[in-house]
Order: structure tokens, then sequence, then C-alpha cells
């Protein structure tokens, strides 16, 4: 009973205090917290209306600015929106504003807010400096209401009290039962134990056996408190480029950075009579760049430009962007034969269709081996030649470099090598198809760590090697232990820039609309659907123009009303499986066309041309719908780049279920490529939806991009590389010492 009373007396005065102290002080605290994240809300909402409000403002349409108030005061807790012009004066507001708001002093600065007591219930205000080419505009007012803070203390009051009060009376029980169960065996066992061994260190070498369960508790607290820590990072962090330079800075502590790819993200050619710098129509180069130019570092690559010779120094660097440089590329020359085996041969006509299992059989020849691991020996001599320190971080990409891990971890023993796998990875019996599994996996597993798009990925690459080599496999880690090297494997699903530059000088939608119907001879109220694709027999294409077929079939009110235009930059034409199917689209195309197409109207037109990325990015803002209809991808970035480019928040994007980007972009259309009549009715669905559900499930859309952008794929692989480099130095410290480092393991 003394026992009992003990735990309860003191239990029933705290809670005494919290009802009469700490309450209030909670509502005061909670109060300025729902402030701050007002402030951050309203600063948030500045930001994302900055470049809209900028272009309604030099419109100078009183129409078109009470327009623009009203739909951004549509938002549930927006109470009223103003503007105070740059002479401090409040020039358009919508009618709820209250009178007690007045326009803060010229060149105030940065961002303040108050909070206002109205009959109504108290208000938040907050203003945002307007910036344009000329200078300050103005800013902008965002009231919010706070009555919502009033009704949640009293809920969160009532609930605290309530949930102590139970607990109280829970834990004096418990707490009373398991002390005098455990208090006379925890003594006991203790003694004997310190009397039987003696005392020691609880980790070290010897330790007595009725430790290890403490140990392998340890153990499983130490991968706990790090998943905590990651995902504590990932979701308090905004991703920029600033933000991925601190990172470096931070947890790298300006460690060289290198990536190696095939393809180059800046590539010089002759044009007749002068030398014209291409960037390639690569979801990887487009992923990458833009990381760089925050890293700064060395891209090692393939130079396959016809005068990117003539602009290497004698080192065969360059520095790149050619505008603005912020780092350089170290190019690796091939001969023609090198090229056609490692790059046609094996990568493209074996691994690729083997990967992605689109109904195009593999073709694996010896020769094509040879030149495949030729080729990745030297991409290794070249990036040997470019490291200064014997621990560089290195991002090895995509399947044509799947030996160089082994090879550089061979040279770099200390060297932090990230390999990211761009396609999808089969399921064991299908990569087992490959004459040289075991060989591609050795390779692989040089890396210290392995990315890949999806869960299902990297469950497939586990199970492969698993199946394959002789390895030790831990599932709970995720990591696979081969040849005494741990390696680990995880998802990253890679993304874009977001917001990205290009966006910042396109031109208005209702522009882009004139100029790609004028280019296509559309009409004004024609709706535009449109493909933006490498010309592959995994992007699904053709089954596109099957779609559009049924859907005139379906709907023939579509007839002479909506066209689809298909993007298809050519790609390697050399394989007779590309050349084929390049003939297959055209007469699809061409037979649709006869069927259902009179005059000028074509319902399906096939653009088999080079698209520089502003043009992309018209068709995308043009078009009131985008269909990615792949068979089998990764990710799929021509999802994710057009979701970026419709900061009107309208257009609808149709999705194939098969893509790596479905998983994150539920709020799409997601179909089944080769269910024609499923895909026919997405699109009559698209073409008749509502401008209001257009843009809640666009806004939803880019809010995921927002939020997981390519910055945070990049800095979530380097955390990982920057926990792993410094576990691996506090090991070798540790060891020194004699202790036993398996619990870090």
């Amino acid at each position: 009973m003394r026992l009992f009373l003990r735990f309860v007396v003191p239990l029933f005065i705290a809670i005494g205090i919290i009802a009469y102290v700490v309450v209030p002080l909670m509502e005061n605290l909670m109060a300025q917290w729902f402030v701050r994240d007002l402030d951050l809300r309203s600063k948030l909402i500045s930001s994302t209306l900055d470049d809209s409000l900028f272009d309604v403002l030099d419109e100078r349409s009183k129409t078109k600015i009470q327009s623009f108030f009203d739909r951004v005061k549509q938002d549930e807790r927006m109470y009223a929106v103003g503007f105070c012009d740059k002479k401090g004066l409040l020039a358009y507001k919508s009618g709820e504003l209250p009178t007690d708001v007045t326009c803060p002093a010229t060149g105030s600065g940065e961002l303040a807010s108050q909070v206002l007591q109205e009959p109504s219930g108290p208000l938040h205000v907050a203003f945002h400096v307007i910036q344009g080419s000329g200078g300050t505009l103005g800013q902008l007012v965002l009231v919010h209401d706070m009555s919502f803070i009033q009704r949640r203390s009293a809920a969160t009051k009532q609930y605290i009290l309530y949930v102590f009060l139970a607990v109280s009376v829970i834990v004096a029980a418990v707490t009373t039962l398991m002390a005098w169960l455990t208090w006379r065996g925890w003594i006991s066992g203790a003694r004997a134990l310190f009397r039987s061994n003696g005392f020691r260190h609880p980790l070290a070498p010897g330790t007595h056996p009725e430790l290890q369960p403490i140990v392998r508790d340890l153990r499983e607290l130490i991968r706990d408190l790090e998943t905590d820590r990651r995902l504590r990072d990932d979701s308090q962090t905004t991703w920029t480029p600033r933000a991925l330079k601190e990172l470096l800075h931070k947890e790298l502590s300006g460690d060289e950075v290198i990536v190696v790819s095939n393809r180059e993200p800046y590539i010089h050619v002759k044009r007749d009579d002068h030398i014209e710098v291409q960037t390639p129509a690569s979801g990887l180069v487009t992923a990458l760049e833009p990381i760089m130019r925050a890293c700064s570092g060395t891209w090692v690559a393939h130079g396959s430009g016809s005068a990117d010779r003539d602009f290497v120094d004698a080192h065969d660097r360059v520095a790149v962007p050619p505008d603005h440089p912020a780092y350089r590329i170290r190019r690796v020359w091939l001969t023609e034969q090198e090229e056609s085996g490692y790059y046609y041969g094996f990568s493209n006509e074996g691994l690729w269709p083997l990967c992605h299992i689109a109904h195009v059989r593999p073709v694996f020849r010896t020769s094509d081996w040879e030149q495949y691991k030729r080729v990745n020996e030297k991409f290794a001599k070249a990036i040997l030649e470019e490291v200064k320190t014997d621990d560089p971080v290195i991002l090895v990409q995509d399947y044509l470099l799947a030996l160089l891990p082994r090879m550089l971890r061979e040279k770099l023993p200390n060297a932090t090598i990230i390999t990211f796998w761009h396609i999808p990875w089969p399921n064991p019996e299908a990569f087992g198809i490959c004459p040289w599994t075991e060989e591609i996996l050795d390779g692989l597993l040089g890396s210290s760590i392995i990315g890949f798009h999806t869960r299902q990925h990297d469950m497939n690459f586990v199970g492969t090697a698993e199946r394959f080599l002789e390895c030790r496999v831990d599932r709970a880690s995720w990591t696979i232990s081969y040849g005494g090297e741990l390696c680990a494997v995880n998802h990253y699903p890679i993304s874009i820039e977001f917001p990205g530059r290009l966006l910042r000088q396109a031109k208005p939608v209702q522009d882009a609309r004139s100029i790609i119907r004028k280019r296509y001879g559309l009409a004004k109220d024609c709706l535009l659907g449109v493909g933006v694709d490498r010309l592959d027999y995994t992007k699904g294409i053709a089954e596109k123009f099957l779609s559009v077929e049924r859907l005139l079939e379906l709907h023939p009110e579509w007839i002479g009303r909506f066209t689809f235009v298909q993007v298809a930059a050519p790609s390697r034409s050399r394989i007779e499986r590309y050349r084929e199917l390049g003939a297959e689209v055209r007469s699809t195309a061409d037979r649709i066309n006869q069927r259902f197409g009179s005059g000028v109207y074509k319902p399906v037109i096939l653009s088999t041309h080079h698209c520089e990325a502003e043009d992309v990015l018209d068709h995308y803002r043009a078009a009131e719908l985008c269909f990615v209809n792949s068979l089998h991808d990764g990710m799929n970035l021509v999802s994710k780049e057009f979701v970026a480019s419709r900061d009107d928040e309208q257009g609808v994007l149709l999705l194939s279920k098969f893509t790596g980007s479905s998983r994150e972009l539920p709020e799409a259309l997601i179909v089944n490529p080769y269910h024609l009549d499923q895909c026919a009715e997405a699109l009559h669905l698209a073409l008749t939806m509502s401008p209001e559900e257009q843009r809640d499930r666009m806004r939803s859309l880019r809010g995921v991009l927002h939020e997981f952008n390519v910055y945070r794929w990049a800095g979530r692989m380097l955390m990982d590389a920057a926990r792993m480099r410094q576990r691996s130095r506090f090991l070798s410290r540790v060891a020194a010492t004699g202790w036993d480092t398996t619990i870090s393991q």
C-alpha cells in the first residue's frame, strides 16, 4: 500500500499542476506556434504567387487582378487579399479586407506580420515584397482567419486532461507491479554477474553471454535512430541548390564529388559553318545537370559530339555550361568499334530489352561483352586521372557502366561509390538470361550504395544477388555482404529541378497555345494532346496512337476537335529494332489519319526531330493533356516535366501504371497501356474534365514536385554516403581499441 501511494499521490499532484499551470502555458505556446506556421504559410503562398502576380500586374488590368485575388482567396483559411503599391497605398483588395489593415512604409523590406482582433475573431496579416525587373512593385497583403486556433486549443485541453487522468491510473498500477516483481531479481542477477565475470565493457570482445540480448537491442536501437534521423532530415529540409551545397560542406566537408555517365550534358556539334551546343533529350541529364551546377566537381562522360575534340584542353576537359561555367566535363573518347559493341550492342541490344521486359528479345554477343569491359576500363582510367584524393565520392550512372564500381574499388578502396541504376531491374529469373549475370552483379557490388527508383526494383536486385552469388543479405537493413564488403541497397525516386530555370522565362500559356497550333495548322478551338518521348519501343508510342483511334471510334464527336501530337526524338537508329519501330509508328499514324482525317485535319501528328528544351516546354503549356504511356519505365521524367510546366494549374496527365512515377503522382489518370478501351476513356475524361478538377489535381501534383525535387534525390543519396563515411571512420577508430564493432553493422 505504501509503494502504491508513493506513485499515485505524485501523479495526481502532477495532474493538478498540469490543469492549472501547464495547460495555460501550452495554450499560449500553441498560439505562438500557429502564428509562426501562418507566417511560413504566407511566405510560401507569396513565393508561389510571385511570378504569377508579377505577370498580372504587368498587364495592368483591374479585372484580371481582381480575378487573381478572388482565386487566391478561395483557400479555406484565407480571409482577404490586398496589394499595396510602391507608394504605400492600398491599390487592390478583396471585399473582406479589414479597415484596420494599413500598408507598411515603403522599403520596409522583410516580411512582417501582425495579429488583429476583430469582432468575428482574430486575423493574421502578413506582407510580402513583390520584386520586378525595375525594382520593388509593392507588397502583397495576405489575411488568414485564426478562429480555427481557438477551436483546436479547446479540444486539445480537454483531450490532454482525459488522457493524463487515464494514464495516471494505468501507470501507477503497472509501475507498482513491475517494481515489486523486478527489483529483487535484477539486483541478485547483477551481483551474480559481477562476481562471476568481473566488470567489463558491455561491448568488448568476450562479453558475458547474459549481455548478448542487450547488444542485440542496442543494434536495433542504432538502426531505428538512424532511420528516424534520416526521415527527420528529409522532412525538415527544403531542398534547393543552396541546401545541396550546404549539405556538401556540412556532411561531406567539401569532399571531392565526381559524376560518371555515358551521356554528356553538353555536346558540341558541327552545323554547316558554325558550332552548335546541344543539351541531349535525356532524363539522366535532366536530373543530374542541376545537381552538378549546385555541387561543382567533375563529370566524366563519353565525348560523342562531332566538334567535342575542338573544345577540350590538353587533358580532355571543358568547363560548362558555356555561358556560365560551374563545373567541368572530362571527355572519354571511344572508337567506332568500341561504341558499336559497348553502347549499341551489349547495353542497348542486350541489357535494355532484358531489363524493360518490353517483348523485344535481348541479344548477347561475346564480342559486344568484350567491348563493354574495355570501355568500362577506359572510364575507370579517366576517373583515376581526375581524382585528387584517395576517398572521393563517385556517382556512377546507369546500366552502361555496371562493371565500373568494382574496377574503382580495387584502385580506390576508401572511395564512397554510389551507383544509380536508372532503368528497371527485373526479377531474378529474367535477369538470369544474361550470360554474364555474375560478372555484372560482382561489378555493381563494388559500390558502397546501389540506388533504384522503386522498392520493387530493390527487392528484385537483392533477390538476384542472393540467387546467383555467395553473399549474405540482410533485409532488415537492406545490405548485401559480399567478398568481405558491405553494400547498401536503397530506392531514391529521381525527380526534376522544381521550379525549373526554363519556366521563369516561359511564354504565357496563351502565347504557347497560339504558336503550337499555328505550327501544326490546328484550329484555335481544337483541343490538343501531346506526348514527348524518345523513339523507343518501351515508350508505348504505337499504343498511344491506337488509343487515339479507339477514342474516335467510341466518341466520334472528337473527330475534327482533337489532335494528338507526338514529339519523338530519334534514338539508336543504328539498331534494326529501332528502325522497324520508326516505320511502324509512321505507318500507324498514316492509317489513322487516312481513316479519320479530312482536309487539313489530322487526328495524329508525328514529329521525329530533335526539340530544344524551350520548344518542349511550349508543347507542354499549349496542351490540354499529356499522355505518358510507357510499357515499362524506371521513373519517367516527362510526366514530372509536364506537371512542372503547368503553373496555370490546368491540363491533365495520363500516366501508365508501369512507370515508377505512377507511384508518386496518383492524381494523374493512371492507365494500363495495353488496355486500349481504358486509355480511350481516360482521354475522353481528360478532354471533358472541368477546370476546377484540373486545378485540384494539378495543385496536388505540383505539391509533390515541390517537396520531392531533384535536389532531394541527390541530397538523400549524399546524406547516406556521408553517414557511411562517418561510420567507417568511427569504426576504424573503434577497431583500434579492440572493441566489438559488429554492433554498428
